[in-house]
């Protein structure tokens, strides 16, 4: 097999354009599957019955996409090589009723979805996006990419302790976004203004998934522009890269000994609980049709599962030079140092010795370092999609991803190498 294709500082170009042109989980899966369709890709609908025929395939459920690509002549118990990543990110999410409002100020109503730093969301230009739910049955994706709601902080003069005892926000109170002035605050106005913006008729949306998001465009930082600052790189980096990965693995055709597969799941930042999200049946169930589809038999199910890989990829935390001390001593990884294997001997993480050596064998062929991160032992540790996935699918897998700083704010901050650092090991994994 030749040497595999290099991604460059153009993929990471690329990913400022996709966390930009994705401000949902909506939004990035279309903006996956755009991606997978110009690679040769085409969708396949869950209710439909599947062939076995070869080439790339993908299906979109809500905000999740299980792409995969059948080489020419995959036997029925051909393994799977995974990267599985998320496409939700912490944010401020619309309520049922959204129209709200008090002494001249009109707002909108909102919960906090995840685990997001509140004070990153204070004083920006935010704007809506998300899914529409209509009359007749279909879904419409909007997008008011421009400065629409704000998170006004209190002034200091107001709030004289705050630079000394902290900032103290409260969910319900502090942080409904205003959007105008008035009196009359009306039940259905938000909505209303949507379907004008999004050029529909007036009462034809009958739900809504809708989230605030910034609109400040991601951009380069530094003095040699060596940073990317942008919103929603937890866990966007990721898809961006396992799209890209798998796109190029396709491409190689017959020559792939593996069965490549993206798994991009919703709802990771509450608990991975849903129908979209890692902990359900969607990729369980992709997979087994896909062998079932080729002919195969439960036996064909258990021998491709039993050498199945996935690569669960998401951010990690890079040494913060202002905070070093909540690092373990011992790791501390680094922006641009190459993608950073993740360990947990409490399972927080999936990762074990033999997935390690998967991910160091992928690192040596992309030609690209990988560092370690473990969290400090008096500090809780978080997780990912990583031991979901191996728990329910019985599948090996390994933690991944890339070290950022400010994970869980409104911007966060990466390395302008680490993207395709990541994009290049990640197609090595696919190609075995």
């Amino acid at each position: 097999m030749s040497e595999p294709p290099r991604f460059d500082r153009g993929h990471t170009d690329d990913l400022m354009s996709f966390l930009a042109a994705s401000p949902t989980p909506y939004h990035a899966v279309a903006n996956a599957a755009e991606r997978l369709e110009k690679a040769g890709f085409r969708q396949v609908a869950e209710t439909d019955a599947w062939d076995g025929t070869a080439g790339g395939k993908y299906v979109l459920r809500g905000g999740a996409i299980i792409a995969w690509y059948v080489p020419e002549g995959a036997a029925a118990h051909t393994p799977f090589r995974i990267i599985g990543a998320h496409t939700d990110s912490p944010n401020l999410r619309v309520k049922p009723r959204p129209d709200s409002g008090a002494h001249g100020w009109r707002q909108v109503a909102v919960e906090i979805y995840g685990g997001p730093l509140l004070n990153s969301w204070l004083d920006r230009d935010l704007g809506l996006a998300g899914r529409l739910s209509l009359r007749d049955g279909t879904t419409r994706l909007v997008d008011v990419d421009r400065p629409l709601l704000r998170v006004p902080q209190l002034a200091i003069h107001l709030d004289r302790a705050v630079n000394s005892d902290g900032l103290k926000l409260d969910k319900q109170r502090h942080m409904q976004p205003v959007w105008g002035l008035g009196e009359d605050v009306r039940d259905g106005d938000l909505i209303a203004f949507l379907e004008e913006t999004a050029g529909l008729a007036e009462g034809s949306v009958t739900g809504w998934d809708l989230m605030v998001h910034p609109v400040e465009p991601p951009a380069y930082l530094g003095r040699d522009r060596e940073l990317v600052a942008g919103p929603r790189m937890d866990n966007l980096l990721s898809v961006h890269a396992g799209t890209a990965a798998l796109a190029a693995a396709a491409a190689r055709g017959p020559e792939l000994p593996y069965i490549p597969v993206l798994a991009a799941f919703d709802h990771e930042e509450n608990g991975s609980q849903s129908d979209t999200g890692a902990d359900g049946p969607l990729l369980g169930s992709v997979l087994e049709r896909s062998v079932l589809a080729r002919g195969g038999t439960y036996e064909d199910r258990a021998r491709a599962f039993a050498a199945t890989v996935c690569l669960s990829s998401d951010t990690g935390h890079a040494v913060h030079p202002n905070y070093a001390e909540r690092h373990d001593p011992t790791h501390h990884p680094r922006v641009d140092g190459g993608p950073i294997l993740k360990v947990n001997v409490n399972n927080r993480y999936a990762t074990d010795g033999s997935g390690r050596a998967v991910f160091a064998a992928a690192c040596e062929k992309a030609g690209v370092p990988f560092q370690t991160f473990v969290s400090n032992n008096a500090m809780p540790c978080g997780t990912t999609i990583g031991p979901i996935t191996a728990a329910r699918h019985g599948i090996r897998t390994v933690d991944i991803g890339v070290a950022i700083l400010s994970m869980h704010s409104v911007r966060e901050l990466c390395g302008a190498k680490d993207p395709f650092l990541l994009a290049n090991t990640l197609t090595a994994f696919l190609e075995g």
